[in-house]
């Protein structure tokens, strides 16, 4: 058993690590903003031990890591991810002086492996599969801010030989995941024989089951003697377009509507070619992405079945 701090628990991600670090016997602290939603954490309240704090507040969140005294810990709060989060000031404050916050605390107490949740829009556009030693090109506001937490965590890692480690994590999906986003969205009007409004068809991303992307952050948990700093992809390697996704959520919510494609408006991160490269985490941690894309979706449309409330 591991005692074990995770940041950003209140989130689609987060909220699904939290619940297998508690299938798996660890004693779980979980740091939220005062104003948390709690939605995703309430059938495990009693189950986890939560401490309210400001990221940007450094003596609140010295004073957390020092009472939690974690062997663990999971920093994956982040802001600027989704398109009504906005304001460069936020992002940076939490981005990157949150980060930095937690991760200097860390440092201090000795803690025995720090996971930063790192994003693939680090990389900014590329026309192939994204290794972790690429040269960075981030083209938004969020980007850069992840990019340079990143960097600072690979600062603190060297400089104070801690086991900091940034996980670039692709395009994650199943339960718990934000309504809006495109897997849930489908699945709701899927289950009414509908469509949704649709980006244009080439649209691309490389999707990671939830748990999988879980399993590998708790593996790269799990080896502390990596190197310091050290950055992995979390992806399949595996790019599947919009027509891909769409054509998997018909034939299993059995959907007779045809696709208006590009009936809604294109966006700014939208791109033909949206992949990584799992070689590095495959080879040095012995991870890769077990769940197919169909099989995911099945999942996640069980679970969304289960919780009809959400739809």
């Amino acid at each position: 058993m591991k005692r074990v701090l995770v940041t950003g628990a209140s989130g689609f991600v987060g909220a699904n690590l939290v619940r297998s670090l508690l299938k798996d016997g660890h004693e779980t602290h979980l740091l939220l903003r005062p104003s948390y939603q709690s939605w995703r954490l309430e059938e495990i309240a009693s189950d986890v031990r939560v401490q309210e704090a400001d990221l940007d507040d450094v003596e609140s969140v010295r004073r957390v890591v020092q009472e939690a005294k974690p062997d663990w810990v999971f920093h994956l709060a982040a802001y600027g991810a989704y398109p009504n989060q906005t304001g460069l000031q936020q992002m940076v404050t939490t981005n990157l002086m949150g980060c930095a916050a937690l991760v200097e605390s860390c440092a201090e107490m000795g803690v025995e492996s720090f996971v930063h949740s790192g994003s693939s829009s680090e990389y900014g556009f590329k026309d192939h599969a994204a290794a972790e030693d690429e040269v960075l090109e981030p083209n938004s506001h969020y980007a850069i801010t992840k990019a340079a937490a990143t960097h600072y965590c690979q600062c603190v890692a060297r400089a104070r030989n801690l086991n900091a480690v940034t996980v670039r994590l692709y395009s994650i999906y199943g339960p718990f995941e934000e309504p809006g986003r495109l897997i849930p969205t489908l699945i709701r009007e899927g289950l009414r024989g509908r469509l949704p409004p649709l980006a244009a068809p080439g649209t691309a991303r490389d999707f990671v089951y939830v748990n999988d992307a879980v399993n590998a952050m708790l593996q790269v948990a799990a080896m502390p003697s990596i190197q310091r700093g050290a950055i992995y992809n979390i992806c399949t390697g595996v790019q599947s377009t919009l027509v891909d996704v769409v054509a998997v959520a018909r034939r299993l919510m059995k959907i007779s509507a045809e696709p208006i494609w590009s009936s809604m408006p294109d966006r700014s991160w939208d791109t033909d070619r949206w992949v990584g490269s799992p070689r590095r985490i495959e080879k040095e941690i012995g991870w890769r992405a077990q769940t197919t894309l169909e099989e995911g979706l099945t999942k996640t449309l069980r679970w969304f079945e289960e919780h009809p409330w959400l739809l």
